[in-house]
């Protein structure tokens, strides 16, 4: 009866939340509250699909989500990002019935990699992805290290481990533990045998903290490593790219399934890498998952096309605190070689919390936009000036550089040039400030 009221009071709040437009954590908050280990007896279908880590959670939820749901499996997931403990309460106790049943074939859920440990203790995963762990919102995360442990404490010996054999430290958690999977990318053209990055995070075997060695890297720490004192190393593969095509935007998987790219960034290959894997381990057929998966377009508002005045621009999702993402977005508008300005906002560091700790801009890589291709440079928001000394200490020209606080008054500046191309990188938290004022395609 306790599971019934609980159960109940959860549906409601949840439908009344929709009508209203609010979020969708509040109705598991009430729900836990009524009965606290309530997601402990609710009865999974046999598949509950998790993904966690710093970086491609949400890309990588919905992927496999429009895969499964393509080959007619009725699945249950959270798409509003809701992805601490009481949103995935909402979203998996208003799709069960009221006897604790969930009604699906599947379960597929983003989890915050420092929440993971309260949602997954209630029941395990089948099948558990963890992506990446990157320097991320400092303020709360402090060091990957001690997300790490966070992440740690959430893995049961009952989930199969999907993990990225290119990060070290997600490596770790496969060490001596026989039901894994991995997933990486060969070396490529893009590859390099040094460190790119502003700082290195790779510099360390994550097990001795003796000096690590590459073999060569994608980017940052990410890449063939290996440790010469313990042995750590990059794992053999069972799902690999083998072949990266960014200028006709193909990737080969396995050396014979191809997968074409709507978006052609190395984030996006790694989201696809972990989607393909899992897809195939639940049994979808790997020429159905090429079909489905190839040119998709993500719906989850990562990368958006607009027009602002006369000029054809690019969205671009980077996460404030995290500067591999910041990174990997400039990369990708540089590597498309096009004339092109750049607009970077840096208003609200974040959705979650109050902060207006900065120093993450100082681990970007922002002389890469000192490229033949970038006309102008424009340092929008609360924070453009903090921006602005950044950019003092790249070699890029003061007279490329446009400051403004105003955000509106900046657009209508922006406006009224002509740009053969635009790109916008900013967060979730800015990204309403921007997309509202232009044409989305």
């Amino acid at each position: 009866m306790r599971m019934f009221f609980a159960i109940l009071a959860c549906k409601l709040a949840y439908f009344i939340g929709h009508l209203l437009g609010r979020g969708s954590s509040l109705p598991g908050v009430i729900a836990l509250k009524l009965y606290p280990n309530i997601l402990s007896e609710i009865k999974m279908p046999d598949y509950v699909i998790a993904v966690t880590g710093s970086n491609g959670k949400t890309s990588t939820v919905e992927m496999i989500t429009h895969i499964l749901t393509s080959q007619g499996k009725k699945v249950v997931t959270n798409k509003e990002g809701s992805n601490l403990e009481a949103g995935i309460a909402s979203v998996l106790l208003y799709n069960c019935t009221f006897g604790g049943k969930m009604k699906a074939d599947a379960v597929v859920l983003e989890s915050d990699e420092r929440f993971a440990k309260l949602t997954f203790k209630h029941f395990a995963p089948t099948h558990y992805v963890v992506t990446n762990l990157y320097r991320d919102q400092l303020t709360r995360n402090a060091h990957p290290e001690w997300v790490y442990d966070y992440i740690k404490e959430s893995v049961s010996d009952k989930s199969t481990l999907i993990l990225n054999a290119d990060d070290p430290l997600i490596s770790l958690l496969g060490r001596e533990r026989e039901n894994v999977v991995w997933f990486g990318i060969d070396k490529q053209n893009f590859s390099t045998e040094e460190n790119t990055s502003v700082y290195d995070d790779g510099a360390f075997c994550p097990n001795c903290k003796s000096r690590m060695k590459y073999n060569y890297r994608h980017f940052n720490h990410i890449g063939d490593f290996y440790c010469e004192k313990c042995g750590h190393k990059k794992h053999d593969t069972e799902f690999t790219v083998t072949e990266v095509d960014l200028k006709n935007r193909m990737i080969t998987v396995n050396g014979k399934d191809h997968i074409k790219l709507s978006f052609a960034s190395i984030y996006n290959v790694y989201n696809i890498l972990a989607c393909f894997a899992v897809c195939s381990i639940v049994g979808i057929d790997e020429t159905t998952i090429c079909e489905e998966i190839s040119d998709y377009v993500l719906k989850n508002g990562r990368v958006v096309e607009y027009y602002l005045g006369s000029s054809d621009g690019t969205f671009l999702i980077s996460k404030h605190e995290n500067s591999v993402s910041y990174d990997q977005s400039i990369r990708y508008l540089v590597e498309q070689n096009e004339p092109c300005g750049v607009i970077i906002i840096v208003d609200a560091v974040s959705r979650r919390y109050s902060t207006g700790e900065i120093s993450w801009l100082w681990d970007i890589d922002f002389e890469r936009l000192n490229a033949e291709c970038v006309d102008h440079i424009y340092l929008l928001g609360a924070h453009a000036q903090d921006l602005e000394t950044r950019f003092s200490y790249t070699e890029i020209l003061p007279e490329r550089i446009t400051v403004m606080q105003d955000i509106d008054e900046a657009m209508e500046l922006i406006a009224s040039k002509k740009h053969s191309k635009l790109y916008t990188i900013t967060c979730f938290s800015d990204k309403a400030k921007f997309l509202s004022k232009v044409k989305i395609k």
